[in-house]
C-alpha cells in the first residue's frame, strides 16, 4: 500500500519542497539544461515501448474493482458474524480481509495516476470513496504520490510521499538527539508497526505539514474525516461503536503494516537508485531504483501486480492489470532489481545511503566502516 510519506527527520525536505509535477509522464524539460537528464530520444524509445499498454479499460476496471468491493464486505460481514463465535476466529479472517482492503488501496491508486478510468470524475468519485475506507484522503494522497514518482531516487527533491532515507553524510551532521528520532524512525518494529498506523490513523486526519495553498487537498482531508465520522455515528445506532473497532482496527493495523512495507521494498534496497539532482535521470530511477518483487501468485493478485514496480514507475498511465503483460513482453524491463518475498524482509536492515559506495547500508555496517577509518 503506498502512503504519502511517513513522517520522520528530515532535514533535507524543507529545504527542497517542490511543487506538483505531471506524475503520468516524465519531467522532460530538464532534459533541456543537462545531458545526464532525460532526453527527448529517451523519451520517445520508452513511449514507443510502454504506450501500447496506455490506458484504462472501463469495463475491466469496473468489474475489477466491483467483485473486489464485494468480497471485502464480506469479509467483513464474516468477521461481525464470528464475533459470537470467538474472537480467535475474528482476527484470524481479518488477513484476508486487510489483503482485500490494499487490493482496493491499489484501485484507488490507480485511479490517483489516471489509468484506471477513462473518466477523471468518476475516478476521482472512486478514489474518494475508497479513501474512506483506506483512511487516505484522495486528492492529499494523488498530490503527494505524484511529487514521489516525479522524484523518486533524487537526493536534492526527497519530499512527501518518501520514507525518510539520509546519505551517512546527513546522518553523520544530525545532533545526538536528532539521530535516535532517526533510529528509532528507521527501526522495523516502529515503521512497520505504530508509525504505519499513525500515519493512516493519525497523520491523514491532519496532515500538518501539508501548505494551506493546497485548497483542493485539504478539502478532501475534511470530506474524509467527515464521512469517517458519518460511519462511527451510523455504528452507534446500529452494531455499536465497539464492535466496528473490533474488527476494523485489526484490518487496519494489518494492511498499514503490510503496505507501508511493500512501498518500503520498492525502493530500499542495496543497490538502490540515488543521485543528486544534477546527475538523476528520470528512467534509469525508474528501471533501476523501483524493484520487480516476484510475490506469490496469491499475494501478487491481492496486491494488484504492485510488486512490477519498475513498470509502473517507468510509467504510471498503465493500469495494474496491464503490468504483467508489459513486464514479459519486453525484455530490457528484465534489467530491474529482481526481488523475491525473502530478499524483501533481509533490507529491513537498510537505513543509510553510502554515497562513496554507492548503496544503502545498516547502521552495523556504518559503525563497522567508521571503525575501519571508511567513514571519518
Amino acid at each position: 500500500m503506498h502512503h504519502s510519506g511517513l513522517s520522520g527527520p528530515d532535514p533535507v525536505r524543507d529545504r527542497n519542497r517542490p511543487s506538483e509535477s505531471n506524475y503520468a509522464s516524465p519531467p522532460t524539460k530538464r532534459a533541456k539544461t543537462n545531458t545526464m537528464k532525460t532526453d527527448r530520444e529517451q523519451v520517445r524509445h520508452w513511449k514507443k515501448v510502454l504506450s501500447p499498454y496506455f490506458g484504462p479499460d472501463n469495463r475491466r476496471s469496473a468489474w475489477q474493482m466491483g467483485y473486489t468491493a464485494v468480497l471485502f464486505l464480506g469479509a467483513w460481514g464474516l468477521m461481525y458474524w464470528s464475533l459470537g463465535v470467538g474472537y480467535w476466529l475474528t482476527l484470524l479472517l481479518a488477513f484476508p480481509a486487510a489483503g482485500l482492503l490494499m487490493r482496493l488501496f491499489m484501485f484507488q491508486h490507480d485511479c490517483g495516476h489516471g489509468s484506471y478510468f477513462k473518466s477523471h470524475r468518476l475516478a476521482c468519485v472512486a478514489g474518494s470513496v475508497i479513501g474512506v475506507l483506506t483512511l487516505t484522503p484522495y486528492h492529499y494522497w494523488r498530490k503527494t504520490h505524484a511529487l514521489h514518482h516525479a522524484h523518486a531516487g533524487d537526493l536534492d527533491l526527497r519530499s512527501f510521499g518518501d520514507i525518510t532515507t539520509l546519505t551517512v553524510k546527513e546522518y553523520e551532521a544530525l545532533s545526538f538527539r536528532q539521530r535516535f528520532w532517526y533510529r528509532l524512525y528507521r527501526n522495523p518494529v516502529f515503521l512497520f508497526g505504530p508509525g504505519a498506523s499513525f500515519q493512516f490513523i493519525v497523520k491523514h486526519r491532519f496532515p500538518w505539514d501539508v501548505p494551506k495553498a493546497w485548497k483542493r487537498e485539504w478539502r478532501s482531508v475534511w470530506w474524509t474525516n467527515a464521512a469517517l465520522v458519518t460511519i462511527l455515528a451510523a455504528a452507534w445506532f446500529t452494531i455499536g461503536i465497539g464492535p466496528l473497532l473490533m474488527i476494523q482496527l485489526p484490518i487496519t493495523f494489518i494492511s498499514c503494516a503490510i503496505g507501508v512495507w511493500l512501498f518500503y521494498v520498492q525502493h530500499q534496497f542495496e543497490d538502490a537508485y540515488w543521485h543528486w539532482h544534477e546527475d538523476w535521470n528520470y528512467f534509469d530511477a525508474g528501471l533501476h531504483g523501483s524493484s520487480f518483487l516476484k510475490l506469490p501468485k496469491v499475494l501478487q493478485w491481492f496486491t494488484a501486480n504492485i510488486g512490477l514496480h519498475h513498470v509502473h514507475h517507468l510509467s504510471a498511465r498503465i493500469p495494474n492489470y496491464r503490468l504483467q503483460r508489459c513486464h514479459d513482453e519486453n525484455p530490457e524491463l528484465w534489467e530491474a532489481p529482481r526481488m523475491t518475498l525473502w530478499d524483501g524482509i533481509k533490507t529491513l536492515h537498510l537505513s543509510l545511503w553510502d554515497e562513496g559506495r554507492r548503496k544503502l547500508i545498516s547502521f552495523r555496517e556504518y559503525r563497522r566502516l567508521r571503525t575501519a577509518g571508511a567513514h571519518p
